[in-house]
């Protein structure tokens, strides 16, 4: 088992007699159903649908105060907490951005799920976009590597989560897809369990809930194996000289790319090399994906 303290992410809590409620009522997730000790994998959306920024919730327990604590990337924490007071209205609930004071430490095993942790250190959940990711703690930075040790678990680098979660094939945004451009499917929340097409109404839903019955989400994040050097994130994916995509983040000869299903699809049927910056791709069906993966639905007919 290994852990690393992650330095990209930072905390925001929410306490008060409204905050489920509230919460509930603007992200993509349900809110209502959780419980103390569990984490829900959510997004605040624009009206139009658009991700905002995507976030881990987690109920803490009385013992810790209560609440929800909620694991962000540090660089939108603040925006997250602004858009959050400007949705409060006159809601009970106070909104405190803790990055100054808490930090998240991912515990993770490359051979499979790490099951249940405690700690008391921090808070303690699964991470609810797979069960491969692991664990994540919520911490001060300054006792995160007692609290490894607690654990029995060896210390590690950001860089190794990061490596871990790409063989995964899961999206992280800022790298993978772009804030404020990305509606939710391409973004794979609806597979990842950050989507809760049954819930009450939140920002966004129309526009999701329409993809959704629709099914037409034209484009998404996949992962892609290839040989040598990573291709440089940002740069577009081709296929015969037509762009059909963006190269995400990528370690260890596995990487993300943001592509459209149909022009991968035509490409990978029709054996014509996919490539950024000169390097081979090879698309890879990640084993949670419950979506038509490019080439497959074609090659059954």
């Amino acid at each position: 088992m290994l852990a690393a303290l992650l330095p990209d992410r930072g905390v925001i809590r929410i306490v008060g007699e409204d905050a489920r409620r509230f919460l509930n009522g603007i992200v993509t997730n349900d809110i209502e159903r959780l419980v103390p000790g569990e984490a829900r994998y959510a997004a605040l959306l624009t009206p139009q649908g658009k991700i905002v920024v995507d976030f881990l919730v987690a109920e803490a327990g009385s013992e810790d105060g209560g609440g929800f604590f909620i694991d962000v990337p540090k660089a939108l924490a603040s925006v997250l907490a602004q858009k959050l007071g400007f949705y409060k209205l006159r809601a009970k609930v106070t909104i405190e951005d803790l990055s100054d004071r808490l930090g998240v430490m991912a515990v993770w095993n490359d051979q499979g799920a790490v099951g249940h942790i405690q700690s008391e250190y921090g808070l303690c959940f699964a991470d609810p976009r797979l069960a491969a990711l692991g664990s994540r703690i919520i911490v001060p930075p300054q006792v995160a590597g007692e609290a490894a040790a607690d654990l029995g678990a060896g210390a590690s680098e950001p860089a190794a989560y990061d490596a871990h979660r790409i063989t995964l094939g899961v999206p992280r945004g800022g790298e993978d897809f772009v804030y404020g451009g990305t509606f939710p499917h391409e973004a794979d929340l609806d597979q990842l369990h950050g989507v809760d097409f049954h819930k009450g109404c939140y920002i966004g839903q129309e526009v999701v809930s329409r993809v959704e019955h629709r099914a037409t989400a034209r484009s998404r994040v996949v992962p892609v194996i290839f040989e040598g050097g990573a291709p440089m994130q940002g740069l577009e994916v081709v296929a015969a000289d037509k762009t059909i995509g963006m190269m995400g983040s990528a370690a260890n000869g596995r990487g993300l790319a943001l592509l459209r299903l149909d022009r991968a699809a035509d490409a990978v049927v029709a054996g014509i090399p996919i490539t950024s910056g000169g390097v081979a791709l090879q698309v890879a069906k990640p084993g949670w994906a419950a979506f038509p993966f490019p080439g497959e639905a074609k090659a059954a007919e």
